[in-house]
């Protein structure tokens, strides 16, 4: 069903891209990352070194922040934002803005971190006025830092991929509603699959529309490593789409920049590691993104870099990407 899927969208691609203008090139370009603080950890890394080293040494003044539940509602009714505050903090120092990202499926394995107290039977989430009632704690405490250029609520909710209960339609509106009523000012980021969506949820539910863009990766429904054959003009004409149907800004807001192994990245030995990412197919990463015609990109796998530059004194990536930021 997944490859007849990928067909009909290669199909609307070449349909569609002898109907609309060749793409221009934006005039500018911005780089931001992603940042989780759990990723970062299990990398073995000092996360607050990590994440210091983004905006001082690498110069980044767009980060988007990964939140996990877990890390803070650990008990019911007990938060802990201690290390939140500080990251918000350090970016609001240098001037750097962000996109914090609230809700029980936010990214990283195994995509949904939903506390040990949170009831869920039969792969259905029994929770949800504690969640609503989380995020009502989380917006009201941030809406007045001025470092926050938008919410972004769940992440690829309805993309069948990581450990998660059902995550409903109707809840997310719901979630959707509540942040708007608590701050009505920033905008709201919807994120779908860059490769298996049209976007067409997204720009309905979001007022910003993030896809993702990887290329090299490991499918485990053929237990092989592919390179995904999308053009960056499919990006480019889908976002037109959104653009022309919707009127809706959209952004990729993970862009692959580490491996992706048959195991999680811990378990990954350095060249299992290399055969979907290194120095050289980063430099293409990023020259097939600029060719999409799309203006803002956030790298996924900052962590990495700095855990290849620390841990394994490869710090080539980090070095290169450097000449992004500054």
């Amino acid at each position: 069903m997944k490859f007849k899927k990928i067909i009909i969208l290669i199909l609307f691609v070449f349909f569609f891209y002898f109907f609309f203008n060749l793409r221009k090139p934006p005039e500018r370009i911005t780089f931001g990352v992603v940042f989780s603080q759990k990723h970062s950890q299990l990398l073995g890394l000092n996360w607050k070194e990590n994440y210091l080293a983004i905006l001082d040494d690498l110069g980044v003044k767009n980060v988007k922040i990964v939140t996990h539940w877990d890390l803070l509602e650990p008990e019911k009714e007990k938060f802990n934002f201690e290390d939140l505050d500080w990251q918000i903090a350090e970016a609001e120092k240098r001037g750097a803005k962000i996109i914090l990202v609230l809700g029980m499926k936010t990214g990283r394995w195994p995509e949904c971190h939903i506390p040990h107290w949170v009831e869920i039977q039969n792969s259905k989430f029994k929770s949800q006025d504690e969640l609503l009632e989380y995020l009502k704690k989380v917006i009201t405490k941030y809406r007045e830092k001025e470092a926050i250029l938008a919410w972004q609520i769940e992440n690829e909710p309805f993309f069948p991929f990581g450990e998660c209960p059902k995550i409903e339609e109707d809840f997310v509106k719901k979630e959707i509603e509540l942040v708007k009523s608590l701050d009505p000012k920033r905008p709201i980021i919807f994120a779908d699959s860059g490769e298996f969506s049209f976007w067409i949820k997204a720009a309905r539910l979001g007022e910003i529309v993030s896809a993702t863009l990887h290329r090299k990766v490991y499918f485990k429904e053929i237990g092989k490593y592919i390179s995904y054959p999308f053009p960056p003009f499919y990006y480019w004409i889908k976002a037109r789409m959104i653009e022309k149907f919707f009127g809706k800004k959209v952004i990729v807001g993970e862009l692959q920049a580490e491996p992706w192994c048959k195991n999680l990245l811990y378990n990954c030995d350095l060249t299992e590691q290399k055969l979907t990412m290194d120095l050289e197919k980063f430099k293409k990463n990023v020259e097939f993104a600029k060719k999409t015609g799309l203006d803002t990109f956030y790298f996924w796998g900052v962590e990495w870099w700095y855990w290849l530059k620390e841990k394994q004194n490869q710090p080539e990536i980090w070095e290169e990407a450097k000449n992004l930021f500054q």
